[in-house]
């Protein structure tokens, strides 16, 4: 039985459940099957290596983080075929997130609002988690480890939580990425604010740089960045990137907006927007982006894809890779390989 075929009948019974009951019963199930061999089955796409940030990407279809808060699921997730996995939001400390239920479904729009509030058990035990996965072990490929900040850091001193997840995720990651951009974190998407963002990305670079020394290793750092920001706010942020050096960025996380869904069961509640309503806001930024980066710095595009075509509408925009997560939701594994297939004749 495909893949797809096997999606097709598990989702009426998945989207009979409250939305994070079924995140948190099909990862572990995808876990069990890897760790039993169950996965060896499923189709991978054809190797398409793309080079960003020095980095060999087996293929340009990668996980988007969110789905894998704790990295506890990284060997499950390798067997669908991703050309990379990216996994956090990890914070300093455990933290339990936004009271529940805290996730909804639109299916109306192929859409998903969330309000987790970056819930993981804090860097040290993910850390753990990272280093026991055969992927890591193996280095079978490439993994992202996003990090955040603790809900009850002050903003004022949100640099010292990245600056001490960096120093701690530094020597297992492929590339970290800063979320900067979570919605659901008070007074999180300030940083996106010109001095704030300099301060940051100053602090964060000076600490690349030391642990590069330390470790003799160049770990890439990513920049996370919101949909919901104008073209002065663009300029502001493309700016900094290259005066600070980044390695790359990805556009875009979860809209605060509701235009595109409005009057739909749930379209009020409060949360990140993800899925086909978030797709032209991640696009016309990634676009913007590339207007202001030129080839200096790679666009990682995220936001909407649930078809090879919107894929190529990343590309076609400014992008290097892409990543998939609501798309997942709604039409499973087979996505990966349509998205990367699509890619292929774009080369």
């Amino acid at each position: 039985m495909s893949d797809k075929l096997l999606y097709s009948l598990a989702r009426p019974f998945l989207f009979s459940l409250d939305a994070e009951a079924a995140h948190n019963l099909t990862l572990p199930a995808l876990r069990r099957a890897a760790a039993l061999g169950l996965t060896g089955a499923i189709p991978r796409p054809k190797k398409d290596v793309r080079t960003v940030m020095g980095i060999a990407f087996p293929n340009p279809v990668g996980l988007a983080a969110g789905l894998d808060k704790d990295g506890a699921y990284i060997d499950g997730l390798a067997a669908l075929g991703f050309g990379s996995i990216e996994i956090g939001t990890v914070t300093p400390r455990a933290q339990p997130g936004n009271p529940m239920p805290r996730m909804f479904r639109l299916p109306a729009a192929n859409a998903i609002i969330n309000r987790m509030g970056f819930n993981n058990g804090g860097v040290d035990a993910f850390v753990k988690n990272v280093q026991a996965s055969k992927f890591y072990q193996n280095k079978e490929g490439v993994l992202g480890l996003n990090i955040g900040k603790n809900a009850d850091t002050p903003i004022e001193r949100a640099v010292d939580d990245y600056l001490h997840c960096l120093q701690k995720v530094y020597p297992y990651a492929s590339y970290v990425t800063i979320n900067i951009s979570s919605p659901n974190t008070k007074n999180l998407r300030q940083l996106q604010g010109a001095s704030e963002l300099d301060t940051l990305l100053s602090n964060l670079k000076e600490t690349q740089r030391r642990l590069a020394d330390q470790h003799k290793r160049y770990v890439p750092v990513a920049l996370k960045i919101a949909p919901d920001i104008d073209s002065e706010q663009v300029k502001t942020i493309a700016d900094a990137l290259l005066r600070h050096k980044m390695d790359a960025v990805i556009a875009t996380n979860t809209t605060i907006t509701r235009d595109a869904v409005k009057g739909l069961p749930h379209a009020e509640e409060t949360g990140g927007l993800s899925g086909a309503p978030v797709f032209k806001l991640s696009n016309d930024v990634i676009r913007a982006l590339k207007s202001e980066l030129g080839t200096a710095l790679p666009i990682i595009g995220v936001g909407g894809i649930l078809s090879g075509q919107d894929a190529q509408a990343k590309i076609d925009a400014g992008a290097s890779l892409v990543q998939l997560y609501t798309g997942l939701i709604y039409r499973g594994p087979a996505l990966i390989r349509e998205c990367a297939a699509a890619l292929r004749k774009s080369v």
